[in-house]
């Protein structure tokens, strides 16, 4: 059931990352193992494959599957912080997904917190969102927000509002 294809790839592996939630759901019913190692180079999870790529009814099955929330692959990716962060604003109805399932809304990647990435990476509806759910706001976030201001100023007006939200939070928080 778990066999690899020329590439290292499984079927589950490639339903999760097409974004087909049956095809999920039969492939686990037929024993495939959701918490298997997946992609080309065994890097990643289907969590985490169907996260960084918005595949919601993807990430849901394999929720409902048993699929531990923080499960990783070899590169210890977070499911979380891949849906808040891949593309140009994250995908928030994934993100919504994995925090009312009991996603850790202050998970590190890489010494980082899903609300950092997102401000380093500019993303003001994330941002926005995760404080929103409870996110710490931290100094580090702060600071991301600063360095992408400082890498991209033709964003500074947009990032500003990074900012805005973070330190209001902030100093809510203290």
């Amino acid at each position: 059931m778990d066999a690899r294809n020329s590439v290292g790839r499984t079927a589950l592996d490639l339903a999760a990352y097409r974004g087909h939630p049956e095809v999920v759901r039969l492939l686990i019913t037929a024993g495939a193992d959701p918490e298997q190692q997946a992609g080309e180079h065994r890097e990643s999870t289907p969590l985490c494959l169907a996260a960084a790529h918005g595949r919601t009814a993807v990430v849901g099955a394999l929720i409902d599957a048993g699929v531990h929330l923080r499960a990783q692959g070899r590169m210890r990716w977070v499911p979380l912080i891949l849906a808040a962060t891949s593309g140009d604003q994250g995908h928030p109805q994934t993100v919504t997904l994995l925090l009312d399932r009991g996603a850790d809304i202050d998970a590190v990647m890489k010494n980082r917190t899903s609300l950092e990435w997102a401000a380093r990476f500019g993303q003001v509806q994330m941002v926005r969102q995760l404080l929103r759910r409870g996110a710490t706001p931290t100094a580090k976030a702060l600071t991301a927000a600063h360095e992408y201001t400082e890498r991209h100023p033709e964003s500074q007006r947009r990032n500003a509002s990074i900012i805005d939200a973070l330190r209001v939070a902030r100093a809510a928080t203290d």
